[in-house]
């Protein structure tokens, strides 16, 4: 009666080459964030809150805002950042080989 639905596989879904598109489509947004704020400060204009710019980084985005960061010497004087943006960056590479290898 009603046409048969393709099914989807998470194999699919997840496939490397999407993955890798993924983490290519977010570390350019994490970079591009990283420059956005940087203007933003220098005109005095509304920021992206510090939250966004972790959450960015804790989706996989860790070498765009990290790059980001010292390309324009953006919040390279805060602590949470300095040393926040890598601690995430580290755990997800060793969460993701852990998953690759186990």
């Amino acid at each position: 009666m009603f046409p048969e639905q393709p099914t989807i596989h998470l194999e699919e879904i997840f496939s490397i080459q999407n993955v890798l598109l993924y983490l290519l489509a977010i570390n350019l947004f994490g970079f591009f964030i990283m420059w956005l704020d940087k203007r933003k400060a220098k005109k005095g204009s509304w920021r992206i809150p510090e939250k966004t710019l972790f959450i960015v980084t804790a989706l996989g985005g860790g070498i765009g805002t990290i790059a980001g960061m010292y390309t324009f010497r953006h919040k390279t004087q805060k602590l949470n950042f300095v040393i926040g943006f890598p601690f995430i960056t580290i755990l997800e590479i060793i969460a993701i080989v852990y998953w690759l290898v186990f």
